[in-house]
């Protein structure tokens, strides 16, 4: 059975004039269960990450400044949002929603987070609207709990998982592999294990061929046990901060790419769903 990771609080308002679309955490359950793609059973609601889990991918450091709300201006303008209690508070039902995930995927093959794809974050900082790594501490966990032995991390929102490739540039039993826009947001890249820029205005058919030949033979090069996969839907022509130009088809036909690969060859994967910054979101 799908699970998929929802809970209340991921719809944390943020002050006026903050633009980021968190409506679409509330609405995206709404519509999936009002055109019957699931039922209220395959929702979940995520419980809290403990400190522990946190500590096992962030620094005592970072940390510490978070419970005290003790960030730097310039600390808080990287990460974008106003640093409250509540927004880490969300941080961390949305970061045990993708461990959760993990869970379930190792018992139903498949589970998805409604938030999450949080990489920007890195070990010691937050960056780009990213307080806590989701899918880093989701990759640690089973780690430590030698749940898995090689984890693939696929990335393929429209921004380069920078907090993810550095928090892993020196762990090989966690094989980090980005598809992003070339010239978008991070202006300085971190160095993934694979990273493929895609040009500015890449169409459907070209933005395909990478995941066909380059994306799916790697995933048979690395023989991963468990796979993460961030779906951004940034990668949409309409998405106001994308710059690429496939259509909802084209990404469509993307996720297909990635789980028909994943479900033949039986490998469990985590999805969290990461950026979509379109106009229209309903």
């Amino acid at each position: 059975m799908l699970k998929i990771a929802f809970s209340p609080v991921y719809r944390y308002q943020l002050p006026k004039g903050h633009r980021f679309p968190m409506e679409k955490y509330d609405l995206l359950p709404q519509q999936l269960l009002h055109e019957g793609t699931i039922a209220e059973e395959n929702l979940f609601e995520p419980g809290f990450l403990t400190e522990q889990e946190i500590l096992q991918t962030h620094t005592s450091a970072y940390w510490s400044k978070l419970k005290q709300l003790n960030l730097s201006r310039k600390e808080e303008r990287a990460i974008g949002f106003p640093v409250r209690k509540e927004l880490i508070e969300r941080g961390r039902y949305i970061a045990h929603g993708t461990v959760q995930c993990a869970y379930h995927a190792i018992d139903h093959g498949i589970s998805m987070n409604i938030a999450g794809g949080t990489h920007h974050a890195y070990s010691d900082r937050g960056e780009g609207f990213c307080v806590f790594n989701d899918i880093a501490i989701a990759a640690n966990h089973l780690l430590t709990q030698e749940m898995a032995k090689q984890v693939m991390i696929i990335d393929l929102d429209v921004h380069q998982g920078n907090g993810t490739a550095r928090i892993f540039q020196d762990r090989p039993e966690v094989f980090t592999l980005s598809v992003h826009g070339e010239h978008n947001y991070p202006l300085r890249k971190e160095v993934s294990d694979l990273d493929i820029g895609i040009p500015d205005t890449t169409e459907d058919q070209s933005y395909l061929q990478v995941i066909r030949n380059q994306v799916i033979p790697k995933i048979d090069e690395v023989q991963p046990d468990f796979v993460f996969y961030l779906s951004g839907v940034d990668v949409l022509e309409s998405d106001k901060l994308g710059r690429l130009s496939l259509s909802v088809d084209g990404c469509k036909k993307r996720d297909e790419l990635i789980l028909n690969a994943l479900q033949d060859r039986q490998i469990p994967c985590a999805i969290s769903m990461g950026g979509g910054y379109s106009e229209k979101i309903s």
